[in-house]
């Protein structure tokens, strides 16, 4: 019976394996504390790689409380197969797609009570059996903390290219940033960069900046824990509207600065040097350190593209 669990768990492995190759960069997005937009950062992410023209696919694995499809405006979308055994994702647009276990509820108001063992199992079945076929970039969208959904991840992608850690200026907040940054090391994953999102609120009257959880708490815990800092994104009432109408944020209305934050730190993941490379989060970026830049590098990054062998 023992050598029967281990067989199919390898079996999971290798299709995972199969499905990864077909990724650039695979990207966990996590918090330390909940509440602080850590969907709304992948969401947008998401969206503003693939208005660079990149192919862009999103794993919900918050199996408690699956948002993403609502901010994607995909909300009531079905799974399907072609071939009875994977499941299809469901397309955003033309080259962005995302999967959600809000897809296979049949009542949206239904709790989803798991235990560690049954999340840990649909969280490799999502990246066993889901064709995503070939992105540049998979984000994970992952709940708060540090628990089975996050190592379950680490553990089931070994060539996951990075964290991206999402926290409020606040202190309570960067006190939980910092166990996702210590998560991150001890799991030997490279840090791609924190964000600091509701860094200050743009007052929808004035256009007044007030910061409402302070501002500049997570830059400061980026110097001293000396891990990339990626930026800040102000509080918006617009934003805000956008998400709970599933309207992609980038293209709503005017230029508002957390639009223009989100570009720039999207900017910098896709084309600049902020990500950390090698897995033992020492700083072994170079200038050239971007995907297109992939096939070439000789570094130890697992980032690297599968065609640099």
């Amino acid at each position: 019976m023992a050598q029967q669990v281990n067989d199919e768990y390898e079996l999971t492995n290798e299709r995972i394996r199969e499905r990864m190759d077909k990724i650039g960069r695979k990207i966990m997005v996590m918090s330390g504390k909940g509440g602080v937009g850590k969907t709304t950062v992948t969401v947008n992410l998401a969206n503003e790689l693939a208005d660079m023209g990149c192919r862009v696919g999103v794993l919900d694995t918050d199996l408690h409380g699956p948002n993403v499809a609502k901010m994607f405006g995909v909300e009531g979308e079905s799974l399907s197969s072609n071939d009875g055994v994977s499941f299809l994702p469901v397309k955003v647009r033309d080259n962005l797609f995302v999967i959600s276990l809000s897809f296979a509820l049949e009542d949206p108001d239904a709790p989803v009570i798991w235990r560690g063992s049954m999340k840990m199992g649909a969280i490799r079945q999502f990246l066993a059996d889901v064709e995503w076929g070939e992105l540049d970039y998979l984000l994970i969208d992952t709940p708060p903390g540090t628990g089975d959904e996050q190592l379950t991840v680490c553990q089931s992608i070994p060539e996951l290219t990075g964290t991206i850690i999402v926290t409020t200026p606040q202190d309570v907040a960067i006190l939980d940033a910092r166990r996702s940054v210590n998560f991150s090391r001890k799991l030997g994953v490279a840090i791609i960069g924190v964000i600091e999102n509701m860094s200050g609120l743009i007052c929808p009257e004035c256009g007044t900046e007030i910061p409402i959880f302070g501002k500049g708490g997570g830059k400061r815990m980026c110097q001293d824990m000396h891990v990339p800092f990626l930026g800040e994104v102000p509080m918006e009432m617009d934003l805000r509207v956008a998400e709970d109408e599933g309207k992609d944020w980038s293209h709503v209305g005017a230029s508002h600065p957390s639009q223009k934050a989100l570009r720039e730190i999207a900017n910098e993941i896709n084309n600049g040097t902020a990500c950390s490379t090698s897995r033992d989060t020492s700083f072994l970026g170079t200038p050239s350190c971007k995907p297109s830049a992939c096939a070439t590098c000789t570094s130890n990054c697992p980032s690297r593209k599968k065609n640099n062998g």
